[in-house]
């Protein structure tokens, strides 16, 4: 046996309390530092540590997208040769990234000034990167490059000094460069944070110690995991749907095969890529994979990368969900991430929540605002679905009302349970939400949603839950809309509910 299966089980379980605590903690510095709403409201943003490596040692619960994609992120930035004191930035979705808003800031752990012991890691949704429209989500974008600034791993402090010209170099490229500036620093303070407490457990219990405890750590997770997947029952299971493009409808398809203690994802005979925003980078797929498997096995396992090893994910390059750059993606990160979770989720029987994130964004030259909206969640066999909370692969928090007519030009006309869009049966499924906003000046739109032509399946003989609709003073608007919001002109936002569980 290794040194790290024979850690006394107690300094262990320690140890990963530690490891939780320091993630927490990083992200409670990330929240309480930044100036955008995107993130100190809505808290649309994730922290991690990982070893030297590049596995993820721990997470916080934040983004299920974020942090599944994460260790590309930091595997990219090894490969750059970090040195102490460095901290890299990117979110170049295939170098590391996801799309274009998510903003990952990767600083090296080195013990005693020259050991690496890991990298402390935080990603941001930025409420505006670039690009020709605000808010960087543009529903109709066709290349990487109309979404905004492309930042590919580069050195933002160098030996413990931030390069100011790297920074002004990308921010001032975005709209409201100062607001940039600070959520990034307020990224680099979470990862000293994180460095802070790696360092600090080192001196305690020493490298090799620590060292053992991360191993030790992804091999329970791992064991946990296999042994969730075998009682999931060998064989081979299918599940098809399909996202709603604007030009029609796309196709994804899944083969979950489970052998023993593994499963083996397969999405191959899923659309090719796209020429629109729906691709998905391989680590985005991965991502909501891991979370759909995480959910159906064991969801009480350490959060880290030993839970993805028992996970093999198929999907071949130039499609959909391996797409090739410069594809645009914006749309892949959010809402293909979210049918993907619900393909896996369908292939074992489960009734299936919203399957989107609502996406507005709403902006001028003089701000950016933007929101994922919750809904409802799929019923369970024994449960009735939640109602009106960000489901999958979201898992943000709603801008209040309040900060929302304070911050920006909009008035709240409606935030309401959506009554009556929960799928029937034995377990129904859960609501989903009306939110109206009024505009108090001119200022563009973009909407990215799904499930507006096609209902959230139940499941066992339950009914699908309601679709959900996008108006512009009552006008029906498609799944993916862009445009112009005059002063006066409100937009409505119905979401989906989730889909019951059993005959009613």
């Amino acid at each position: 046996m290794t040194g790290a299966r024979e850690l006394d089980p107690v300094r262990l379980q320690v140890m990963v309390g530690a490891l939780r605590a320091a993630c927490e903690e990083m992200g409670a510095v990330l929240v309480r530092s930044a100036h955008s709403a995107n993130v100190k409201e809505r808290r649309d943003a994730s922290t991690a540590l990982f070893d030297a490596a590049g596995e993820m040692a721990m997470q916080a619960e934040h983004i299920p997208v974020h942090l599944g994609a994460m260790p590309a992120a930091v595997a990219a930035v090894a490969a750059e040769g970090p040195q102490p004191g460095d901290a890299f930035v990117l979110n170049d979705p295939f170098r590391g990234g996801t799309h274009l808003p998510d903003i990952t800031v990767v600083s090296p752990i080195h013990v005693d000034g020259e050991e690496l012991a890991g990298y402390a890691a935080s990603r941001a949704h930025h409420a505006d990167v670039g690009g020709r429209v605000p808010g960087s989500m543009p529903a109709d974008s066709h290349e990487l490059e109309e979404e905004g600034v492309v930042i590919e791993p580069r050195r933002l402090v160098r030996g413990g000094e931030l390069d100011r010209d790297v920074l002004d170099s990308i921010t001032t490229r975005m709209r409201e460069p100062r607001q940039r500036v600070a959520d990034l620093r307020a990224q680099l303070a979470a990862n000293r944070a994180g460095i802070a407490r790696m360092t600090a457990l080192a001196e305690r219990h020493g490298l090799d110690l620590v060292r053992r405890a991360m191993d030790a750590t992804l091999d329970y997770a791992e064991r946990r995991t296999r042994a969730a997947i075998a009682e999931l029952g060998d064989g081979e299971r299918e599940a098809r749907d399909v996202l709603e493009a604007p030009e029609g409808d796309l196709e994804l398809r899944l083969t979950a095969t489970v052998d023993g203690d593994s499963i083996v994802l397969d999405f191959t005979g899923s659309a090719p890529q796209h020429d629109g925003n729906m691709n998905c980078p391989l680590a985005v797929t991965r991502s909501a994979c891991y979370f759909a498997v995480r959910v159906l096995a064991d969801p009480d396992v350490p959060p880290c990368s030993g839970a993805y090893r028992p996970i093999e994910v198929i999907s071949p390059e130039g499609s959909l969900l391996n797409a090739r750059a410069p594809a645009a993606v914006v749309a892949g990160n959010v809402e293909t991430s979210s049918r993907v979770a619900d393909l896996v989720l369908a292939a074992f029987g489960r009734a299936l929540g919203q399957g989107t994130m609502n996406n507005l964004t709403l902006g001028n030259d003089r701000f950016t605002y933007y929101e994922t909206i919750g809904g409802g969640q799929g019923a369970c066999p024994d449960a009735t679905g939640p109602t009106a909370v960000h489901v999958a692969m979201s898992n943000t928090l709603n801008t209040p009302l309040e900060a929302l007519e304070l911050e920006f030009p909009l008035r709240a006309v409606e935030y309401s349970v959506r009554r009556g869009s929960g799928g029937r049966g034995a377990h129904a499924g859960g609501e989903g939400v009306v939110r109206e906003v009024e505009a108090l000046e001119d200022m563009e739109f973009s909407l990215l949603t799904e499930r507006r032509r096609h209902r959230p399946p139940g499941a066992a003989g339950g009914d699908p839950g309601a679709a959900g609709r996008n108006l512009l003073d009552g006008d029906d608007l498609p799944p993916k809309a862009i445009g112009r919001l005059r002063a006066g002109q409100r937009l409505r936002i119905e979401t989906p509910g989730g889909g019951g569980h059993g005959a009613a």
